[in-house]
């Protein structure tokens, strides 16, 4: 299997796809969230993650550097601070804002993965939240999913709120 180029491939459809949900936001979007009680994240916090879901994950697991915060260490985080509920997840402040960290998070995984050595795909590789020794190539496809999963997300917050987007939108096909 070409780890690499099947990578490379959903890293493409997905970030396409994403940016062009964050490009259908307004900044008057951004402190929007679905009315139920059940710790949704607004429409900005939905953005500014969207913008780091995938790129930290792969120079990760391909490194073993993990891009945190000074003082924070990935390998002594609590359940909880991995976790954290939505009002203390961090926003941005403007659409434009979320298309740049989406911008420098494709470019930090696409960099990774263009570093990563091809025979490195199938070594056991942990993670901070789940020891079991997953390939790499498998703990890489789960970043996508990740980034994948939230573009989800933000394609319903758009539906809820009343902007009219499609399948084609949800696929980066539009």
């Amino acid at each position: 299997m070409d780890w690499k180029s099947l990578l490379g491939s959903l890293l493409a459809r997905e970030y396409r796809a994403a940016e062009g949900l964050l490009g259908k936001l307004t900044d008057a979007d951004l402190t929007w969230k679905p009315a139920t009680e059940n710790n949704w994240m607004t429409a900005g916090q939905l953005a500014h993650h969207v913008g780091d879901a995938c790129g930290m994950l792969f120079v990760g697991f391909i490194s073993g550097q993990w891009p945190c915060p000074e003082g924070v260490d990935p390998e002594n985080m609590k359940p909880e601070d991995m976790l954290p509920p939505a009002e203390k997840l961090p926003t941005v402040a403007t659409v434009a804002e979320a298309l740049a960290r989406l911008a420098a998070d494709r470019e930090a995984a696409l960099a990774a993965l263009a570093g990563c050595d091809d025979s490195r795909f199938g070594d056991p590789t942990p993670a901070a939240w789940d020891p079991t020794p997953i390939p790499l190539g498998e703990r890489l496809l789960q970043g996508v999913e990740h980034l994948a999963s939230h573009k989800t997300q933000l394609f319903y917050y758009l539906k809820l709120r009343g902007v009219p987007v499609h399948t084609g939108d949800l696929w980066g096909m539009a």
